[in-house]
């Protein structure tokens, strides 16, 4: 199992955000998160990737425990993460937003090879390699944000709310690439606020409430589930 999260509780001061969640993501799959905002779908992520740190429980990536560990070191391991709201870097143009993706790699002779597959991925980047990234349009920028991320070379790949204030054509181009990153190896926890179009691209899915795990099982199974229907699906 690539990710295993065991028992992770986070409190915010008073406010116990994450209630003993356990959850886990093989390689390769596609995994969604969705419920309501609040849930602590984000709050998973940002805990994931060490923004966070958890009161009890366990993450466990490939074995190891990684709860410890600070965020910089998390991603040197194979583990990035697409933030919601994209947080790019405004005043950095398109390039100098994707070498800083980079950081963390040594290999620098493969950052080649990891550009020419982003533009590949999203040409639109190519196009506008040496503009300011701040006067992208939104779906360019969330672009961005995922080749930023790419460029680390994840194993595990977190996308927080990738649709977020998107026009529908977009949200389109933006899933087919995360199904071609995922053809490609690269494993994915997407939580996302289109809980169809989640359920729809991922293998399995995770209901989340008040930080809690509320249901789970493989996304086909959740698309025809009445709770989920009714609750995440509008039928």
């Amino acid at each position: 199992m690539l990710l295993q999260i065991e028992n992770l509780s986070v409190h915010y001061g008073a406010i116990h955000a994450l209630k003993g969640i356990s959850l886990e993501v093989a390689a390769g799959e596609i995994v969604t998160l969705i419920g309501p905002n609040g849930a602590g779908k984000t709050t998973l992520l940002r805990t994931i990737s060490g923004v966070l740190r958890g009161s009890s429980g366990q993450i466990l990536y490939d074995g190891f425990p990684m709860e410890m560990m600070p965020p910089h070191r998390i991603v040197a391991q194979g583990i990035a993460q697409v933030p919601e709201g994209r947080l790019i870097f405004q005043n950095l143009t398109v390039l100098e937003n994707l070498e800083l993706g980079a950081y963390s790699r040594r290999d620098r002779h493969g950052l080649k090879v990891e550009q020419e597959w982003i533009f590949h991925l999203f040409p639109r980047l190519q196009e506008r390699l040496s503009q300011q990234a701040g006067t992208l349009s939104g779906g360019e920028q969330q672009m961005l944000a995922i080749g930023r991320a790419l460029m680390a070379k994840p194993r595990l790949l977190l996308l927080d709310e990738p649709s977020l204030g998107l026009a529908p054509a977009l949200v389109q181009q933006i899933f087919k690439a995360l199904v071609e990153i995922n053809r490609q190896g690269t494993t994915l926890l997407l939580v996302e606020q289109d809980a169809y179009l989640a359920l729809e691209t991922s293998q399995r899915g995770y209901v989340m409430e008040t930080g809690e795990i509320k249901l789970s099982g493989k996304s086909a199974e959740l698309l025809s589930n009445p709770q989920v229907k009714k609750a995440y699906l509008g039928q």
